[in-house]
């Protein structure tokens, strides 16, 4: 029997109040008492409060108050490694009971939701006419935290999501990085240029923080002093910044396909051609029944199919 068994049976879980969870949960991960109140607009001496009400209740000492940074006790840093999936879970059942039976709430990178999206919606339309679909776009960290909370049943982005046990995956397709470059540009003749060719030129990237940017780092951010000359926060402005002739720049295929057949810019593979990421749709393994999201998986794949 582990500890918190031990607590429930002597009744202790019986007058646990949310709010006290919530503040010990602040307290655990910041470890200070004056952040916590910050975070959660308290008086400080309420946090202390709220957490010496939770203590009395549970019958144990969750912080040890001895040394001048606060820590956990021993029963402390058992209670914090179940308050956040506690909180989580309301979280989502709070989603769940407000929302509609028969919705679908979908978020994607903005690249994937101009260029992938709008078929497989038509195809999920089709196949389930009953269903209210919701879209929003964020970056990637957004996506995942949004479906760890409930808001989100399913998310589409570029890579691997964070390892988390209660996120479940799938690699729906590869898709080529490729350079952009300005169409008068001498690479674009030839269509192909190895890393060194590359590392000669002038790039714009995305801001760091930013999926794209990440592709960027991962192919060319180790050539020595090799920073982006511009970070832009929209890949359409980064198109226009090099097809207005102020760079290159490395991106998804598919986020750049409509700009170089207009001519706008012109495209570069890189060395073998073999430079690839992964478009991933990620969702809760415990959400994984539910028949909206496994309908639009199956419209997905089938769309991805061909």
């Amino acid at each position: 029997m582990d500890h918190l068994d031990r607590l429930a049976r002597r009744g202790g879980w019986q007058r646990v109040e949310l709010r006290h969870l919530r503040t010990f949960e602040a307290v655990a991960r910041t470890l200070s008492m004056t952040q916590a109140a910050r975070e959660l607009h308290y008086a400080q001496s309420s946090v202390s409060d709220q957490v010496q009400a939770l203590e009395r209740e549970l019958g144990v000492a969750l912080v040890d108050r001895s040394q001048r940074r606060i820590r956990l006790t021993a029963q402390g840093e058992v209670l914090s490694s179940y308050t956040g999936r506690i909180l989580g879970l309301l979280a989502e059942a709070r989603a769940a009971v407000s929302r509609p039976a028969a919705e679908l709430a979908l978020g994607a990178l903005e690249t994937l939701s101009r260029h992938l999206l709008p078929g497989v919606l038509s195809r999920y339309r089709t196949l389930h006419p009953g269903t209210k679909v919701r879209v929003s776009q964020h970056n990637r960290g957004e996506l995942y935290r949004s479906v760890l909370r409930g808001d989100l049943d399913l998310c589409l982005t570029f890579g691997a999501p964070p390892a988390d046990p209660g996120l479940s995956a799938e690699t729906l397709a590869e898709e080529p990085l490729v350079v952009i470059a300005p169409p008068g540009h001498p690479l674009a003749a030839r269509g192909r240029a190895d890393l060194a060719e590359l590392a000669a030129e002038p790039f714009l990237a995305t801001q760091r923080g930013c999926g794209f940017r990440e592709m960027y780092d991962g192919v060319l951010g180790a050539v020595p002093g090799k920073e982006p000359v511009a970070e832009v926060d929209s890949i359409d402005t980064l198109g226009a910044c090099v097809a207005a002739g102020m760079g290159c720049a490395l991106l998804p295929l598919v986020a750049v396909r409509g700009r170089a057949e207009r001519g706008e810019v012109a495209l570069v593979e890189v060395g073998d051609g073999s430079l690839r990421t992964a478009v991933t749709m990620t969702w809760l393994e415990r959400n994984a029944a539910n028949p909206e999201l496994v309908g639009f998986q199956h419209a997905l794949r089938g769309q991805l199919a061909g």
